[in-house]
């Protein structure tokens, strides 16, 4: 039995992310003997309590960890206690434990390249929040990107908050509301929630995304291809995930020597019509 419990989705917002994160793991575990125990989320210490009373009451053979944060508690633990486990993502630099991990840096960088290379100068960013892990590497790709086309964003053009629809919605309508040749010509999203968000704003004030305003999520939700305009967005290999996550994981409760026990997979960007109609202006 392999352990796993993970944050829960708002009730009024759909995860695909986590549904295909779940059933590539379960078909990789079911084929191997063993089955997923799903145990209740709890806030702060409760949590890792949780975890705790699994191991010592040995009902899993160990654990798969996702939301991975810095200084996560659930690390620290299953270490002291030498507890097979493998993370859906990395934590502090300086710790060293078996996971697999999306490079969020690398499918930015791909992003803002793209938008780089169609003209726009102007991209704004929906991040997630300053203790989102995930955010400040998607973040740091997006900077990273800029910089090298000598682009040094104001604080302005970065704001941070919870990834969902109705914060890219307000917050580009902000953006968008601006004098013209202060507006974003891009709007990158961290996800696709906030991105369709972004699209709402624009569509709210007759702009035409994909034309006057381009926009990019990530992510790659089923219904980002049917958006309208369908979305540019990043795809991850979820499914590769779940699969080697299960693989390392069953690898070490048998005590199989790994060769490589922390692997970073990488995204892919997916060009659609929310980036690909917009021109540059010619320079003053």
């Amino acid at each position: 039995m392999i352990g796993y419990s993970w944050e829960p989705t708002p009730p009024d917002q759909f995860n695909p992310i986590l549904e295909q994160f779940l059933q590539s793991m379960v078909q990789a575990a079911e084929l191997a003997g063993y089955h997923i125990l799903a145990f209740p989320y709890r806030h702060g210490d409760e949590w890792v309590n949780l975890y705790r009373e699994l191991i010592e009451t040995n009902r899993v053979d160990g654990f798969v960890i996702s939301s991975v944060n810095y200084n996560d508690p659930r690390i620290i633990l299953l270490q002291d206690e030498n507890f097979p486990f493998v993370a859906f993502g990395r934590s502090n630099p300086e710790w060293l434990f078996p996971y697999v991990d999306v490079d969020g840096g690398a499918g930015m960088r791909q992003v803002v390249e793209h938008l780089l290379n169609q003209g726009h100068r102007r991209i704004y960013a929906l991040a997630w929040p300053e203790d989102s892990r995930v955010g400040q590497n998607r973040l740091d790709g997006f900077l990273d990107a800029l910089h090298q086309a000598g682009i040094y964003p104001p604080q302005d053009w970065i704001v941070r908050g919870e990834g969902t629809y109705q914060f890219g919605l307000e917050v580009s309508g902000r953006w968008l509301d601006q004098p013209n040749d202060q507006r974003p010509t891009a709007i990158v999203a961290f996800n696709d929630n906030m991105a369709v968000g972004a699209m709402s704003a624009a569509h709210q004030r007759s702009l035409q995304v994909g034309k006057d305003l381009a926009v990019t999520g990530f992510d790659d939700v089923p219904m980002a291809q049917y958006l309208t305009p369908p979305l540019t967005t990043v795809r991850q290999p979820i499914r590769k995930v779940g699969q080697l996550i299960m693989t390392m994981l069953l690898d070490i409760v048998d005590n199989k020597a790994s060769e490589n026990n922390q692997i970073l997979t990488q995204p892919e960007l997916i060009i659609r019509e929310s980036t690909g109609m917009w021109v540059s202006q010619p320079a003053n």
